[in-house]
């Protein structure tokens, strides 16, 4: 019986120029050679999934101190042709500005509109569409857009968010209905000049 491995695979989203983009990067070692990939290794017998997951984000990419959630286990038996290997998927969001690098075996990090994505090793892009449902489903009921906006915001910046994610243009009104309604940010005493007339700025409940 051949001996059952664990990876950990990172969906790392981020938005630039309004677009939902995703963080890959392109694999030196076999298999899938030159084809790209999400983020992610083989967890160390020493380590937590957790700790993995951080570590291969960080030797693969160079970026660091983001908060991961848990998003899924993959565990198709014919995902990994290297044998019998289940992946544990996690996800985050954050800002654009985040610097990138690359690690011993990877190349090439860099950010790629989730719309417009090449090709992908093993069943990442399996992963990445459970990832950006995830994330579409979390708008109704979460502060999904935390960490991508800073701590004090305008509701057309929320609502930049959320169409990025979505990958559709959002009445302006009934949004900022919605969001109130929901109890998801609250209004600060603060006002951003933007155009003819400042906006109000907001800060989420949790």
């Amino acid at each position: 019986m051949s001996k059952l491995q664990v990876t950990v695979d990172v969906v790392l989203l981020t938005i630039r120029d309004r677009e939902l983009h995703i963080l890959l990067i392109r694999r030196l070692a076999k298999p899938f050679e030159n084809r790209h990939a999400l983020p992610g290794g083989f967890v160390r017998d020493d380590e937590s999934l957790d700790r993995a997951a951080i570590r291969e984000l960080r030797e693969e990419t160079g970026v660091d101190k983001v908060y991961l959630e848990q998003l899924y286990t993959f565990g198709d038996p014919r995902r990994d042709p290297r044998g019998r290997v289940i992946t544990v998927a996690y996800y985050a969001l954050v800002p654009h500005s985040q610097s990138l690098g690359a690690g011993t075996n990877a190349s090439e990090a860099a950010w790629f509109p989730v719309s417009e994505l090449p090709p992908l090793a093993f069943d990442h892009r399996k992963i990445v569409d459970y990832a950006q449902q995830r994330i579409r489903n979390k708008l109704d009921y979460t502060n999904v857009g935390f960490g991508l906006l800073p701590e004090k915001f305008t509701l057309s910046e929320l609502q930049a968010v959320h169409e990025a994610v979505l990958g559709e243009t959002l009445d302006k009104r009934n949004f900022r209905r919605k969001i109130i309604l929901k109890g998801i940010v609250k209004a600060t005493k603060e006002w951003q000049q933007t155009g003819r007339k400042p906006a109000q700025l907001y800060r989420f409940t949790q």
